[in-house]
């Protein structure tokens, strides 16, 4: 991937009404699902980034046709729960932490062999956490010292587990429960806290038995998918880039669109209302199974809080951003308990206290999360790591302070959020490539 570099500069109030990409853990699961149902699913909403195009890329290896009609749309057409073909070529999920891990499950109960890839990042990240337990289901994977590429070999008869999972970990579950599907007997995931049920209310949406509360799901094998249509509601973590901008530039006032509101999803909302937020939820409905709505953010002053435990694990993605309304917010910001940051696409607390620093921002990194005093925000150089959503994030700290900043690796920013420069930009970012020296 060619290396890309860009510069934030102060920019205008954040206004308008504007709709993000859809959501990428529905996008990811109705490709699956919709593969392996008996007859056709249309997804409307699909979202169109590198990740998600990884995964149709991946079915379609397997035997799963897909069509277009339109960006944003795919017709999948399935092959049934035992319809895949094996393949001896490599399954390159890119970038995408969620696409690997689900389609380990999914591919752990097949009859073929399997390898799984992905690009640099990915192959840092720990796979044990989801190859330990299918193991422990009768599944036999090989790794890299616990890290990708992952050898799923095929033929292995599956026994469904109940699995008392260490840490809160939707992808963790849906593996597990992908793999319950061909497995003999009953799988049950029991969590620490409850994460996002996306794969249970769509399991249950292509009419597979489930049973299912907030920290526990069940599955038994022997059953089958029916295709069903699929609406993907708009990215609640592509949203919290612009939502935490409204927030923090004087002046603003923005309308995002169709936004999923999952209740695993949305901590954000509730830290950022801690802090004094002005956010308004607006024209509330459902959409295959998911709550969605508009929401209208305007600016108010920010002020640092102790945030809660209890709501770490449902903002997991969107730390990055509340970084930055941190260094925005009047006082001291303490988070704790979010030591699952630092193994996702970069040491995202390491990461994110080195560019805030690099910035002027006073900030102390803790092992398992930081204490951020607001203040001004100068202009510096940062380094993103090749991870999309510190990028995303320093491109809002370059609204708010007081020269460019520089924000280098920014190229995987289209595997989770292609059009974000354009869309942030006709809102009132001043985003764009930095110039080579």
């Amino acid at each position: 991937m060619t290396r890309l570099d860009w510069v934030s500069r102060a920019g205008g109030p954040v206004r308008g009404d504007i709709a993000v990409p859809g959501d990428k853990s529905v996008s990811h699961r109705a490709l699956m699902f919709g593969a392996i149902a008996e007859g056709t699913t249309h997804i409307r909403g699909f979202l169109e980034g590198e990740d998600t195009r990884a995964t149709a890329a991946i079915l379609g290896k397997l035997g799963v046709r897909f069509d277009t009609p339109a960006p944003g749309e795919r017709v999948v057409h399935g092959v049934g729960l035992h319809g895949l073909r094996g393949t001896t070529e490599p399954l390159d999920c890119g970038n995408a932490g969620t696409g690997m891990r689900l389609l380990a499950g999914l591919l752990a109960g097949q009859g073929f062999d399997a390898t799984l890839v992905g690009d640099a990042s990915l192959s840092g990240r720990p796979m044990r956490r989801v190859t330990d337990p299918l193991g422990q289901m009768g599944a036999q994977i090989d790794t890299h010292d616990g890290k990708p590429p992952l050898r799923i070999h095929g033929g292995r008869p599956l026994k469904g587990i109940t699995y008392h999972s260490p840490v809160a970990s939707a992808q963790i579950k849906s593996a597990l429960l992908l793999a319950g599907l061909y497995a003999e007997g009953t799988t049950e995931v029991i969590e620490p806290h409850p994460t996002r049920d996306y794969t249970e209310s769509m399991l249950k949406a292509f009419g597979w038995p489930i049973e299912y509360s907030p920290g526990k799901a069940k599955v038994q094998g022997g059953h089958a998918l029916r295709a069903v249509d699929v609406d993907v509601p708009a990215d609640f973590s592509s949203a919290a880039f612009f939502i935490v901008a409204a927030c923090v530039v004087p002046g603003s006032a923005l309308r995002l669109k169709g936004v999923g509101l999952n209740p695993r999803r949305t901590g954000l909302l509730a830290a950022l209302e801690l802090m004094g937020a002005d956010i308004a939820v607006e024209n509330e409905r459902h959409s295959g199974g998911e709550a969605i709505a508009d929401l209208v953010v305007r600016h108010r002053p920010l002020h640092g809080v102790a945030l809660p435990l209890d709501i770490v694990p449902d903002m997991i993605d969107e730390f990055p951003a509340l970084f930055v309304a941190a260094a925005c917010a009047e006082g001291m910001t303490t988070i704790r308990g979010a030591a699952e940051l630092r193994v996702k696409e970069s040491d995202r607390i390491a990461t994110m206290a080195n560019g805030l620093k690099a910035c002027g921002v006073m900030i102390d990194e803790l092992p398992d999360g930081a204490m951020i005093r607001g203040g001004p925000i100068g202009g510096g150089s940062v380094d993103s790591h090749g991870d999309h959503r510190i990028a995303m994030s320093f491109a809002i700290a370059g609204l708010v302070a007081t020269a460019p900043i520089t924000i280098g690796d920014c190229a995987n920013v289209a595997t989770s959020f292609p059009g974000f420069v354009e869309l942030a930009n006709g809102v009132g970012f001043n985003l764009g490539p930095a110039l080579p020296p």
